[in-house]
């Protein structure tokens, strides 16, 4: 069932500027790769190679890792790409979004779903020479959950939509683990569990700070459908679970206490900043929380890689 939007603002508009984020691609070329969105594909395989290394015990072959970034990285490009597609009428709508080459007609939209569609099968025969066939399916596998079951479905239709879709960013942990290991268990699992209850808080705070948007094009991002106290509220309640999730990964993968204390001191800090966001919700807060977010995950498996190598 559909969530009705016709309610008034949670967020004040007056906390909102309308400036357009980044300018539109000057070429044609560029126009492509803006469609792979690559800056968000870049925070996702910042997961992948320490999972590799946690996988290998070691430094993985350089080979290995290569194939897997690249094959990841066009496979996330696609379903960026697909995303783009389908949300070429709400883009439109939002001032964050109008300079994508699907607005400005830099493109067509078929064009686009071409370059989408090439990129996945790309990435699938990448994966499954250079890595191996389990690797290659979960990577189209999370490419086909984001477009259908989050973009097609969700994002539309439910103030659930990133908490279900997020699990589609967390493949990567697997595709890194099955690409050094073939097989996947309890520690790639609960490196996925850790992204995905990650994503929530860390998308909320973006959604916040352009809340003004997703209400203009008729997403009911939790920001817009509900009051800003639930949603500071759900976003602590993740940020809690998070850091525990981190600290089950300890004794799961025989961590030790670099990763231990770094979970713990960052976990405690992100707890701390989506309470602080309820008592201060400017945009200036929210997008503070969301930087830190991004440093929070970098940070995380930084302390992993150097944990396992520092052995």
């Amino acid at each position: 069932k559909r969530v009705a939007l016709d309610v008034r603002p949670v967020i004040p508009s007056r906390f909102f500027s309308h400036k357009s984020r980044g300018a539109a691609p000057s070429s044609r070329i560029g126009a492509y790769i803006a469609l792979m969105k690559l800056r968000v594909v870049e925070l996702l395989l910042v997961t992948t190679v320490p999972t590799m290394v946690l996988a290998e015990q070691g430094w993985p072959s350089l080979q290995l890792m290569a194939v897997t970034l690249f094959g990841g990285t066009l496979a996330a490009g696609g379903a960026n790409a697909i995303n783009m597609y389908i949300d070429r009428d709400i883009d439109k709508l939002m001032v964050r979004t109008q300079n994508r080459p699907l607005v400005t007609g830099a493109l067509t939209p078929r064009a686009a779903m071409i370059f989408a569609i090439a990129l996945e099968i790309v990435a699938f025969g990448v994966l499954w020479a250079g890595a191996n066939v389990l690797a290659a399916i979960l990577a189209v596998s999370a490419t086909l959950f984001y477009v259908f079951v989050y973009s097609l479905w969700l994002k539309r239709t439910s103030k659930q939509n990133i908490v279900i879709g997020g699990a589609a960013g967390a493949m990567p942990v697997l595709v890194g683990w099955a690409a050094v290991t073939n097989s996947l268990g309890w520690t790639p699992v609960v490196l996925f569990v850790v992204i995905f209850l990650w994503t929530p808080p860390h998308f909320w705070a973006l959604a916040i700070r352009h809340a003004d948007d997703y209400k203009a094009a008729g997403v009911p991002m939790m920001p817009v459908v509900v009051s800003l106290e639930r949603t500071v509220r759900s976003m602590t309640v993740y940020a809690v679970l998070l850091t525990i999730s981190t600290l089950v990964l300890i004794p799961v993968a025989d961590l030790g206490w670099i990763y231990g204390v770094t979970s713990l001191v960052f976990g405690v800090a992100f707890v701390i900043g989506a309470v602080r966001l309820g008592s201060d919700p400017s945009p200036k807060r929210s997008m503070r929380l969301f930087t830190f977010s991004i440093t929070y995950v970098t940070a995380i498996f930084v302390a992993l890689t150097v944990d396992v190598l520092l052995r």
